[in-house]
């Protein structure tokens, strides 16, 4: 029995002053070093959004769109994001904050250019595997943690993908280690994982 933390994109990025900020984004920092120090995990590991600078999700890729608007990406309806975690560049970073000492397994998304990746499991499309399922199932996890940026996207992605791609393994969102992008689509993130029967809890509740 393996008790595992799974963290989601804590990269300069996706906290403020990163290209693609989320609101108290580095909030979430002391969160997961107070869980990797305290929570009794047997394995961390930790999602690094690493774009090709000519990543489609990139609005600066497609004529005449703009950040935020929709469009489509291998089949896909698709958000064009500003130029956001380019691989080698400081953006792409784990935040300076995180105690990175203590992350056993770094798992890479998003590098190929056709497609987006929100989930540490899979590309969006669902075709191509990141390899972590094989990862988790290799290291006997039965217990699997989440925690991260952001929770309408990349937070909800992985937590759903970790439910159907890991049968019978306990998965629980911590929420208050987690941010999102906008109000809503938390509330429908949240509720989509808890219909998934991802386990909503917080950080205090994780034997520390």
């Amino acid at each position: 029995m393996t008790k595992a933390l799974l963290l989601i994109d804590l990269q300069n990025g996706f906290c403020p002053g990163g290209n693609l900020p989320v609101a108290d984004g580095d909030a979430v920092v002391p969160v997961a070093n107070r869980l990797m120090r305290d929570g009794g995990y047997d394995l961390v590991i930790a999602s690094q959004d690493w774009h090709p600078s000519n990543h489609g999700s990139f609005a600066s890729q497609h004529a005449g769109k703009k950040p935020f608007d929709m469009g489509e990406l291998s089949g896909q309806p698709q958000v064009m994001w500003p130029d956001h975690c380019v691989q080698d560049t400081p953006d792409a970073d784990f935040h300076p904050a995180l105690d990175v000492s203590r992350i056993d397994h770094v798992q890479r998304k998003g590098e190929n250019p056709k497609v987006d990746s929100y989930s540490a499991f899979r590309d969006n499309d669902r075709a191509a595997l990141t390899g972590l399922a094989e990862f988790l199932r290799s290291k006997n996890v039965t217990e699997l943690d989440l925690l991260g940026l952001a929770t309408d996207y990349c937070v909800r992605f992985s937590a759903l993908d970790a439910v159907e791609m890991l049968p019978g393994v306990r998965v629980r969102l911590i929420a208050d280690g987690c941010r999102g992008i906008d109000p809503k689509g938390v509330e429908d993130a949240l509720s989509a994982m808890a219909d998934a029967g991802v386990e909503i809890t917080d950080s205090s509740r994780i034997g520390i």
